[in-house]
Parts: structure tokens; sequence; C-alpha cells
């Protein structure tokens, strides 16, 4: 069997003049979190719609699970997973009798439901809100209610358009995990997300700005070949240094984090430390070369990074 799960060629999605995805390529690895980050509006929902099936796309190819879309959605909706932004469950419903209608949406048996369903009450911390109603249910328990649901018939694929966007950071970070465990037992995950940090735990990640795939790898790969470099800079008077330095045609950008200004220099400087010393007049005990973010990566590619 292939390793490839997803298999994308010159996809498009136009909506009257609007390009909302314009000619995506990328593959997904089995096993692998694949993350689409970008700010609201670049396309992460309808790519994920298109790949799910749901959303005929205006050009270019799909392939997933070895099923060609759109041609084979109907095929792919039993092997795959789908948990959307927004909490799709039933609010008038239980827990557990939520769990109970999506398996039998699945054909699953009444001893397979009991299994299933047990399991996952316990993997997902909610045994002990089987009978709770799941509308007075808080953001976290919601979330994993909602991934519960999406993974109650095993599916090879899951789907999560954006499913910590409105939850707190702990839950979030115990909500990647439960990712982690499902892809170490092969489930391959296509997630969509705007956070930084959750897009740095991604296996690979395509950023999208405007429908537009600016760069794809994994997240050390992108840091490492993201054509700037990073340098922090301490100073009294960081407002105006700031002004002075985003002015020159070197520098992409520059943005404060408490008392220290965070600068991308473009690597066309082989010194940044010497080139912002001599501009600025900077000490260049000041100055500090430090490791990229993803979200360094994110603003040399998209923007006035791209400029």
């Amino acid at each position: 069997m292939s390793d490839t799960v997803i298999r994308a060629t010159q996809l498009c999605r136009h909506f009257g003049s609007l390009k909302a995805i314009q000619n995506l390529n990328f593959e997904v690895e089995r096993g692998q979190i694949y993350g689409f980050l970008g700010p609201n509006g670049c396309g992460k929902t309808t790519a994920i719609r298109m790949l799910t099936g749901l959303l005929l796309p205006t050009s270019g190819e799909v392939e997933v699970l070895g099923l060609t879309l759109p041609r084979d959605a109907e095929k792919l909706r039993l092997k795959m997973g789908y948990m959307t932004q927004k909490f799709s469950l039933y609010d008038d419903l239980t827990v557990k009798e939520n769990l109970q209608f999506i398996a039998k949406i699945y054909g699953l048996s009444r001893h397979e439901q009991r299994s299933r369903i047990n399991e996952l009450l316990s993997t997902y911390g909610l045994d002990q809100r089987a009978g709770q109603l799941a509308g007075s249910m808080s953001g976290g328990q919601k979330q994993r209610l909602g991934l519960a649901a999406a993974t109650i018939h095993k599916p090879e694929l899951l789907f999560l358009d954006e499913p910590t966007s409105a939850v707190d950071p702990e839950n979030r970070r115990d909500f990647w995990e439960k990712l982690f465990d499902l892809s170490d037992q092969g489930t391959s995950i296509i997630v969509s997300t705007h956070y930084m940090d959750e897009a740095e735990r991604c296996h690979k990640l395509a950023i999208l700005e405007t429908g537009i795939k600016r760069a794809d790898g994994s997240p050390d790969e992108l840091m490492r070949n993201m054509g700037a470099h990073v340098v922090e800079v301490e100073s009294n008077n960081l407002r105006q240094l700031k002004q002075q330095l985003t002015a020159l045609p070197e520098v992409i950008t520059a943005a404060q984090l408490g008392s220290r200004l965070r600068v991308l220099v473009s690597d066309s400087c082989i010194d940044p430390i010497v080139f912002l010393a001599q501009h600025e007049s900077l000490d260049k005990q000041q100055l500090h070369i430090v490791r990229p973010s993803l979200e360094d990566v994110f603003v040399t590619c998209t923007g006035k990074g791209r400029q």
C-alpha cells in the first residue's frame, strides 16, 4: 500500500471572481500530521472541504486514500473523520447519546457501539460526563467530545478545521497529545490553524495566503530555509529604533517583544550584526542572533516579506 494518503495537483477553487484556492500542490504521508497555517480567509477551510469531497474543485486533481475525488466521495466518507471548527453535535443530547447517534450513522453494531463508546469515554476523560447534555459542557469538553465522535469508526484519515480556536492553552496542549496518540496508531491527520505554536507541532505544513501556498515542509526545514537572519536588539528607545530599522531595504520586519526588538534581516547581508551596528550606531553587545520561529517564517514568505 502506498505511503501517500493525499495527493493534490494544481487544485483550484473559485467563487465567482474570488480565487479561494489557486494551484495548490501537496502530498501527505501515512501517519503524518499535516497542517494548513494561515489567517482567516486564506483558504484553509476551502481546501479541507475539497479534500473531504464536500466541495467540488474548479480545476485540478485530488486523490485521497487511493480514491479519486469527487467521483469517489461517497466511498471516502466511511474512511475519514471530520471535525469542524464550530461544535456540530447536538446540544440537547447527552454525551453518550451523541456518540450513539454517530456510531449508528457509521453502521457500528450494538456490540461495537458499546465497546467503542466506553473506550472513547475513557480515552477522552468523558466517562463521568456520559449523562451530561452536550450543550452544558465547556469548550474543552466539547472539543474532546467532537474528537471522540470524529474517530468513533477508527478512520484512516482525520480532518480537523481549526479545532482548538475556542479553548484555553492547557486544553489545546492536551488535545494535541491525543492527536499524537492517533498519529502513532497510523491515523493520518490534516489540521488547519492560525496558531504558530500549534503549527510547529505538525510533521509538515503548508503556509497559505489568499489561497496560494507560499511555503511547505517540516517546521525545521522552513526555519532553516526562510532566507533571513533573526537578530534581537536591546535598546532604551525601541520605538524610534524600530522606525529607523524598518526603513532599511535589507530589513524585512521588526517587532517589539517586551524590552527587545526582534529584527528579520535578509540573508543578502552576510553579517547582520555588523550591518545593524554600522547603520544605527549600535553596540555589538546589544545585538544577538537567535533561533528563527515559525512566526518569522510566516512573516518572510507572506505580505511584506515577499516584496
